[in-house]
């Protein structure tokens, strides 16, 4: 199958720290090459694939200073990918909604993936007047906001199988947090739960240019003013292991309709459990009492600790391998791209 991937321009393919979104993109991408398919990927210029590479920026537009507005960028990508769309099979789209209007001729042989919160009210109007746009939601709970439209599925996040290790004993463990500092991921609560636990606490998070102000008012004094929480900053990809692995749980303490949560998997992949609010995909992700503890409020959370952190680590890992692999996650979207409308017919013509 000859299939396009297009990813943001914000971050390189896979990125170099923080960004969900381009290292699904990236997994999908080599996954796909993995099993003999035809892949180009429209990505930043940096990207590193086994796949075709169209190169529509020269760097990743977050690292490059000279960047004062990325629209223009982006648009020029999809005006490649519109020029270049009769090459493909499928066309699978993660760069949220520019490109609807741009599709529209050939809608019927892509997929979009929307990888961001919809409960905004200035996407109800949008997307009603896009009803025939083929869409996937990476979580059951992430499409209840949307009006009716034209949904081909849900697709779970997976990871390569071996790219986290298991660790069956942490050395020195501790309480994980991972992400970004933000008010709805609630880096708040986090401390909050160590501070009642009395357990070390490490914050390995991004502090995004619009949530500095929180940064500083608010969590930065909470870590200052105790002892057994520690600001480790934004890690790589290959600190994952250890920062993960060496963990008693994950906290992911969310206040916000979270569309799916990569880090409950990174931490499931290494035999780390989760204790997670009772939001947004959560519910889906962890198995209750399995790969984690599902809690709904704070003094929940904090009498909860002992009982996630007794959880069998095998088991969390052999959740992983069950529900959130790579190879899971490709047939899923092989399913999709087989069942659009206009698949057979552009097949049958090639």
């Amino acid at each position: 199958m000859k299939i396009a991937q297009i990813a943001p321009l914000a971050e390189r393919v896979p990125p170099k720290l923080y960004g969900g979104t381009e290292r699904i993109v990236s997994y999908l991408t080599e996954e796909f090459v993995r099993d003999g398919h035809d892949v180009t990927l429209f990505a930043s210029g940096d990207s590193m694939t086994s796949a075709k590479l169209v190169a529509c920026s020269d760097v990743a537009l977050r690292l490059n200073p000279a960047i004062q507005d990325p629209i223009p960028h982006q648009v020029l990508m999809l005006e490649e990918v519109r020029q270049r769309a009769h090459e493909f099979d499928v066309l699978h789209f993660h760069v949220d909604v520019l490109h609807f209007p741009i599709i529209r001729d050939f809608a019927a042989r892509t997929v979009t993936t929307l990888h961001g919160r919809l409960d905004l009210a200035d996407l109800q109007p949008f997307y009603r007047a896009f009803p025939d746009i083929p869409l996937v939601s990476i979580s059951d709970s992430q499409r209840q906001p949307l009006p009716p439209v034209n949904w081909r599925g849900t697709v779970y996040h997976g990871l390569p199988i071996s790219l986290l290790p298991f660790t069956e004993k942490p050395q020195n463990p501790y309480l994980a947090f991972l992400g970004r500092i933000s008010p709805e991921k609630r880096p708040d609560r986090a401390i909050e739960i160590a501070v009642g636990t009395g357990l070390p606490l490490k914050i390995a998070a991004k502090v995004d240019k619009i949530d500095e102000t929180y940064w500083l008012n608010v969590i930065k004094p909470l870590i200052m003013s105790n002892q057994n929480v520690e600001f480790i900053g934004e890690i790589a990809e290959h600190e994952k292991p250890d920062f993960l692995g060496n963990a008693s749980a994950l906290l992911f303490p969310i206040d916000w309709p979270e569309p799916f949560g990569l880090a409950m998997i990174e931490a499931m992949a290494c035999g780390t459990p989760t204790l997670a609010f009772r939001c947004g995909s959560a519910p889906e992700v962890v198995d209750d009492g399995i790969s984690g503890i599902l809690v709904d409020s704070m003094s929940q959370a904090v009498a909860s600790i002992g009982e996630v952190i007794g959880l069998d680590r095998r088991k969390v890992r052999a959740t992983f391998e069950q529900r959130f692999t790579v190879q899971r996650m490709a047939m899923d979207y092989l399913d999709i791209y087989r069942s659009l409308p206009d698949s057979n017919a552009h097949w049958a013509a090639e």
